[in-house]
């Protein structure tokens, strides 16, 4: 995106021209920052009798990081009640997503949903990780950690949750809009969501993964936007985060053939500006570096025989 000439209004609407403005600070400032770390809350207690994933009782750190690639019928059958448990989180805390309201107030409403459901919040403890989903407002491209920020007018936020359930983990996130949202930030949603299935569609067996971020970048890129390339998706099942990775822009070296039986996630995080990023101190939040406003969307799914299913179906 292209910095106004000197003479013209500075992007930052006071009124003054850019020279006078923000012209010292360069291109990196074509956004101004929304977001800021507010206080965390204690984390939550999940009953002691759900059932919980290994890094739990081992400071957060997987015991086991790999499974097979290609899942047998009995694993797909668990994965299919996961995921549909996952998506139906993150439809119920939708439902919460208005002006006023904390992120931390939609975990509570995640923590309860993934309990109500018998089902343990992944990210609780996984890494160190402290709360039940992850809230990525505006700049803020993933792993935002639900705080006392209330959501403004005109947010966006995603909200990724991921659960454990009956031994397997089921992942999928969307982007919601707060109140009254500025057109550019209802384009930017819409073409995520769109590059998400445009992905999705692209799953075919036999073919290699490369095939999935060439149809996200294709369709991201026509309107300008740029794919972030730093986080990506991954293969899930009974590990959390494992092999392939689901790259989603095109890289001639992502030549893991799909094959019938592989599970994974397709998540692109789309952004308005750049795709470089900054993460805060918390080790967690990333954001873009010139604070321009991201979306994502994200389907766990199943590659079939002739194609491929969307396990996290509400």
């Amino acid at each position: 995106m292209n910095l106004p000439k000197s003479n013209d209004p500075c992007w930052c609407g006071s009124g003054k021209k850019f020279k006078r403005c923000h012209k010292d600070v360069g291109p990196a400032a074509r956004f101004i920052q929304s977001v800021k770390p507010g206080s965390v809350s204690p984390v939550r207690a999940v009953p002691a009798n759900i059932v919980r994933p290994d890094y739990v009782d081992n400071r957060g750190k997987p015991k086991r990081t790999s499974a097979p690639l290609v899942k047998n019928p009995e694993t797909i059958a668990l994965m299919r009640l996961a995921s549909k448990a996952a998506a139906e989180v993150v439809l119920e805390v939708g439902k919460h997503v208005r002006p006023g309201v904390t992120t931390d107030e939609l975990d509570i409403v995640a923590h309860e949903a993934y309990i109500a459901r018998g089902g343990y919040p992944s990210c609780v403890g996984y890494g160190g990780y402290p709360k039940s989903i992850c809230t990525s407002v505006n700049e803020v491209i993933c792993h935002g950690i639900p705080d006392d920020r209330q959501l403004e007018d005109g947010d966006i936020v995603n909200v990724d949750a991921t659960i454990f359930l009956n031994g397997v983990h089921g992942d999928t996130s969307a982007t919601f809009l707060v109140g009254d949202v500025d057109e550019a930030s209802r384009r930017l949603v819409q073409v995520t969501e769109e590059s998400m299935y445009l992905g999705i569609k692209a799953v075919v067996p036999g073919r290699p993964i490369s095939d999935i971020g060439r149809a996200i970048q294709d369709h991201a890129e026509k309107y300008g936007y740029s794919v972030i390339r730093a986080f990506v998706g991954h293969g899930i099942g009974e590990v959390f985060h494992m092999a392939p990775s689901v790259l989603h822009y095109y890289d001639k070296n992502a030549r893991t053939i799909m094959q019938p039986g592989m599970t994974f996630t397709i998540e692109p995080m789309i952004a308005l500006g750049t795709y470089d990023y900054e993460v805060w101190d918390d080790d967690w939040t990333a954001v873009t570096r010139d604070f321009g406003r991201t979306a994502q969307f994200e389907h766990t799914v199943l590659v079939t025989g002739t194609g491929v299913e969307i396990l996290t179906r509400a």
